[in-house]
């Protein structure tokens, strides 16, 4: 109702039940447009990419103390995998970064997996690691 038939509604120079009733009509002839084309405008948003990440990308790190450990955390939280070489950190901070890492990876529902003596994988939720590598240790 407009603010006009309010008004002379409520001064009584109008009944309400005419005014209801042509609001039924008008809304009767009026039909909403349904293009196919507004639709999938609207829905645009819940349309997700297939090939998001064109470029998909591995980070090869080899830190020489703990403190580089935040690095490979912000590559991490910036959706990349990263392969860790341990090799030429000592054990107590190979045992740290690791632990860090661990901790890193599991915040960002990702994953780490041991490659190789002292190499981890360590891939955030967007990556999928399928099957495994034993372990030699025995032969060398």
């Amino acid at each position: 109702m407009g603010v006009m038939n309010k008004f002379m509604n409520f001064l009584g120079l109008q009944e309400e039940e005419e005014i209801v009733e042509r609001e039924r009509i008008v809304e009767a002839t009026e039909e909403p447009e349904t293009n196919p084309y507004d639709l999938r405008s609207k829905n645009k948003a819940n349309v997700v990419s297939i090939h998001s990440q064109k470029n998909a990308r591995v980070v090869l790190s080899e830190p020489r103390t703990y403190e580089e450990t935040q690095d490979i955390a912000d590559h991490l939280r910036s959706r990349r995998a990263v392969v860790v070489n341990l090799q030429r950190v000592r054990g107590d901070q190979a045992v740290r970064i690791v632990d860090f890492l661990s901790g890193t990876v599991y915040a960002l529902n990702g994953s780490i997996s041991k490659l190789g003596p002292n190499i981890f994988l360590c891939t955030p939720d967007s990556v999928d690691i399928h099957g495994h590598i034993s372990e030699m240790m025995g032969e060398e």
